[in-house]
């Protein structure tokens, strides 16, 4: 017999945002998990012909199609707004500017309840 939890889940629209929102989250916390505390986590975009690294410090979504992430490019403020039919990039680590700074692990913001936007 399924649980709320498991009912819950087989009920959910795996085509919002939130729901690939909760992934992506899983897989870097993954991957976070084996950064030293030299390290701290990127995402290498693909676009233009170029490459470019994000140092990545917060991600937030909005419903039904939106995600947004936020950090750093050069050591400049930087935030992608991506599409989630265009979801695309690889999870890098590089290693940390300050060393006298804590390490940097990515934050995680869900929407405003009342208009779902951040």
């Amino acid at each position: 017999m399924l649980n709320y939890s498991e009912m819950t889940e087989a009920l959910r629209d795996c085509h919002m945002a939130d729901w690939k929102y909760e992934k992506i989250i899983e897989e870097i916390q993954d991957f976070e998990k084996g950064l030293d505390d030299e390290h701290e986590i990127a995402i290498k975009l693909a676009s233009f012909g170029s490459s470019i690294t994000m140092v990545v410090t917060s991600i937030g979504y909005q419903n039904p199609d939106m995600l947004y992430f936020y950090g750093f490019v050069n050591g400049n403020n930087a935030q992608l707004i991506q599409h989630i039919s265009q979801l695309n990039f690889l999870l890098t680590s590089v290693e940390r500017e300050d060393k006298t700074k804590p390490v940097r692990r990515i934050g995680f913001r869900a929407p405003d309840d009342a208009d779902e936007s951040i």
